[in-house]
């Protein structure tokens, strides 16, 4: 057993989640706290390792320091921290929730819920070239244009441009009304949703209107370099090989590129590969260019997005190896040849 003395302000700031919190730290490190006035003690419990005893009192004095930097931790900045401290114990807090921490101009504050996002933020800040692949809700489209805006608020950045591939804005969407813009607006409206959840609407209408920001399918791209400027590319899956090619030659001085995708979610017609995928290949070796993988972990959305990433993620690695039985021992040699 080992004791704890927290401060009594370091308590007060986490008023009304405080039980909610150690009751956390117990389910998710097996160990009982005892809370009696300041002090806290820290045992294992059956199922419990000895070295998790020491990993909770680290989390603590982690989560005082945090409040020593003036930082007050909300419930789900609460959830995170034991998240993160339970799955990789060498986590440093001060980091994760201060270093690379988002302030928009709409005075919300981001943070990184998940190591990967916390990778994802750095990259962004440090690299010019950024790509951000993995399943859906795990926060590369919203950290990408967090960081977009930000950057563009600091006066690092001139303009940002936000596009995405319209796949269908062909012949299947045709029969709609407007011209090409107004169809393949539905394609850019989560694009649109996170860009008015970082700025008031005002000034978000505003920078629109004066081109400052721009939000336009990929096709717009074409012809066009763009100099200190931040270019996110959302659902690159399904841009095909000559997009992706275009809108990486696109960046001009002084500029950031972001390009997100999840590689299991192609809606390109099957005789075409995925822009996304050869890339992947192609320019990984390349310096100034970082590749950050998300998977279920780093799912932030409603709790069951998670289950089901991770069902559907259970089931497609059945199907392959259900699929790699079914060939004929002869055929298996042939092709491993």
């Amino acid at each position: 057993m080992r004791t704890i003395t927290l401060d009594a302000r370091v308590i007060r700031s986490i008023s009304g989640h405080y039980e909610e919190a150690l009751r956390l730290i117990e389910d998710r490190f097996h160990v009982k706290l005892a809370a009696r006035g300041s002090e806290i003690s820290v045992t294992h419990d059956e199922n419990g390792a000895p070295e998790r005893v020491g990993e909770v009192v680290a989390l603590l004095e982690e989560l005082a320091t945090l409040h020593d930097r003036g930082l007050q931790l909300s419930r789900s900045d609460l959830k995170t921290a034991i998240q993160l401290k339970c799955r990789e114990p060498d986590t440093r807090l001060v980091r994760h929730f201060v270093d690379t921490r988002i302030e928009t101009p709409s005075g919300k504050t981001i943070i990184a819920r998940s190591r990967n996002q916390r990778r994802y933020i750095e990259s962004i800040r440090d690299n010019d070239l950024v790509f951000g692949i993995g399943p859906a809700g795990t926060g590369k489209t919203y950290l990408a244009v967090a960081m977009a805006v930000s950057l563009l608020d600091k006066k690092r950045v001139k303009r940002i441009i936000l596009t995405r591939p319209a796949v269908e804005a062909g012949e299947n969407l045709g029969f709609l009304p407007g011209d090409l813009a107004a169809k393949v607006d539905p394609y850019l409206r989560p694009l649109y949703d996170a860009l008015y959840d970082m700025l008031e609407p005002r000034n978000a209408e505003r920078m629109l209107e004066q081109g400052t920001i721009e939000v336009a399918p990929l096709a717009f791209m074409r012809g066009r370099t763009l100099d200190h400027a931040v270019m996110i590319l959302d659902e690159a899956q399904n841009t095909t090989s000559e997009q992706m090619k275009m809108f990486l030659t696109r960046i001009g001085f002084g500029s950031k590129a972001v390009v997100t995708g999840d590689v299991t979610q192609i809606d390109l017609p099957s005789r075409k590969g995925s822009g996304l995928v050869e890339a992947r290949h192609i320019v990984d070796d390349i310096r100034g260019i970082e590749f950050i993988e998300f998977d279920e972990n780093d799912v932030v959305r409603h709790p069951l997005v998670q289950r089901i990433v991770r069902a559907y993620d259970r089931h497609h690695e059945s199907m392959e190896s259900n699929a790699a039985k079914s060939v004929p021992a002869k055929d298996r040699t042939t092709r491993l040849q």
